[in-house]
């Protein structure tokens, strides 16, 4: 038997030590051994096929319909999308209901989540091109905020991106602790972004319409000279898919009283949801921080301080 760094040398296999204390010879063996016993005890399970991941293959499809819908279809794709964000709260109720809470749904779901807002910001950002800027911003927030967050969470041991000790942060603890705030959060955010979509299908205040009023107070007239006033998008746009062409298509197909209310309800929430993000991306950086610092004096490569 030969002793190797802390390596028991065994008839030419090495068996691994911990905390000074050579482990049995076979452990590979043993570990096949209780795998086989598990076997025999439990029944075997297909986590892709729990309940909740169901729900979360079936939010995708309907998340995927809405935006087939989205650029044309008001009320169907806010119907779908809609039902989408419902499917992320049962989802998470079945999960609990019939104890298949897994890494892979929490994971999926978060995703999903990501995916579907930047998705509709993307919209958002067609729509309203003075705006664009701002609905980039958001989408790059909420990806970084949530990446880095994560990545934190993993580094440190961390089960779930949604444990966070209040010490750390009594911001982030409560959001994602207390589930009547985390779904209001969620909801009344996605609210907002619902109602900004319906606004680019009726208001002229963020979207000025193509056509304009006489000076002298006649019939509506292009602003597209020599045109008429109700031209064909035909007549103005060779691509019926540019932008002009389908803000022309978006025109009035909805009145705006109900997305004007609903987005000034939600207005507040959204707001705090993006203080949330900013907080939630500094304290992961923080985080991490802190472990490149460890592991560098770990690893003694950093500068000591000088004594006198």
């Amino acid at each position: 038997m030969a002793r190797s760094n802390g390596v028991v040398k065994e008839n030419g296999r090495a068996v691994a030590q911990a905390n000074g204390h050579a482990r049995p010879n076979g452990t590979i063996e043993t570990s096949k051994r209780m795998t086989e016993e598990e076997e025999d005890i439990y029944d075997e399970e297909n986590i892709f096929l729990f309940i909740p991941n169901i729900i979360g293959y079936v939010r995708i499809v309907t998340a995927l319909a809405s935006l087939y819908y989205m650029p044309l279809h008001p009320r169907t794709c806010s119907a779908l999308y809609s039902f989408s964000c419902i499917l992320d709260a049962a989802d998470g109720l079945a999960a609990r209901r019939y104890n298949q809470s897994t890494t892979f749904g929490a994971v999926l779901d978060m995703v999903t989540d990501r995916c579907t807002t930047s998705c509709l910001l993307v919209f958002l950002a067609s729509a309203f091109p003075r705006w664009s800027i701002v609905f980039q911003g958001l989408i790059s927030l909420d990806l970084a905020s949530h990446y880095i967050h994560m990545y934190a969470s993993l580094t440190t041991g961390g089960q779930s991106h949604k444990k966070v000790e209040a010490s750390r942060s009594w911001v982030l603890h409560l959001y994602y602790t207390n589930k009547t705030v985390l779904f209001l959060f969620c909801a009344l955010n996605e609210l907002f972004f619902i109602a900004l979509y319906l606004l680019s299908f009726s208001s002229p205040l963020l979207s000025p319409s193509l056509l304009v009023t006489s000076d002298k107070g006649g019939a509506a007239t292009s602003a597209q000279p020599g045109s008429p006033a109700h031209p064909k998008p035909s007549a103005i746009f060779v691509n019926p898919w540019s932008a002009g062409a389908m803000e022309m298509a978006r025109a009035n197909k909805m009145d705006s009283t109900v997305p004007w209310i609903l987005a000034g309800l939600s207005f507040p929430v959204m707001f705090g949801k993006q203080v949330i993000n900013v907080i939630q991306l500094v304290k992961a950086s923080k985080l991490l921080g802190e472990v490149d610092v460890a592991a560098r004096r770990k690893a003694g490569i950093a500068p000591k301080k000088k004594r006198a």
